[in-house]
């Protein structure tokens, strides 16, 4: 697939073409809403499930920068970061979580995840890199309430008629967390 297309390119692509490319939109969109669903339900083993062996769950730190400086706006790679997980410590996380010694989940947290403008960036080799945006809203107790904006870039490894998610960058817009804990996911 390789990028981005102009309008005139899309043209240009036949109907077989169009209809892989629309039928490819539809697998990747149904799986985020799946997805989405699992975690405002609570299913998180089955969104465990989504994730390869050697998973990557990325969210750098944001921090204001001048436009000279804008290429530092983001934590890299091995600096600190709000997570840096494998898929053995996303399960320590459910783990914790379905423990009842969470206390910043108990009770446990109602979360709505919208996910929008998903984009297929580029296939190659059986996997695809994707584009999201997302909007995590979260509320605890009477009147804790949390929102999260921001985007997403997966990997995602082909599995069958689905996927499963290889590495996930998860960039928020926020660079000051009000949120009293960060114990979901996105």
């Amino acid at each position: 697939m390789g990028g981005a297309k102009s309008t005139a390119s899309e043209a240009a692509l036949s109907r077989d073409d169009l209809a892989y490319r629309m039928e490819l939109q539809f697998r990747v969109e149904q799986f985020y809403y799946a997805e989405a669903a699992a975690l405002d339900e609570r299913r998180y083993e089955d969104w465990l499930e989504l994730f390869t062996d050697d998973a990557h769950y990325w969210m750098p730190v944001r921090r204001t920068r001048t436009g000279n400086e804008i290429d530092k706006e983001f934590s890299a790679p091995g600096d600190v970061a709000y997570f840096d997980d494998t898929k053995d410590m996303l399960a320590s996380r459910v783990r914790k979580l379905r423990s009842g010694y969470s206390w910043s989940e108990d009770p446990p947290s109602r979360t709505r995840h919208l996910i929008t403008n998903i984009r297929v960036l580029d296939e190659r080799h059986g996997k695809l890199t994707v584009a999201s945006n997302f909007h995590l809203y979260r509320t605890r107790l009477n009147s804790e309430e949390d929102n999260w904006i921001g985007h997403r870039v997966d990997v995602l490894e082909r599995m069958g008629d689905s996927f499963r998610i290889e590495s996930r960058k998860i960039y928020l817009e926020q660079t000051i967390l009000l949120a009293r804990n960060l114990s979901n996911f996105f």
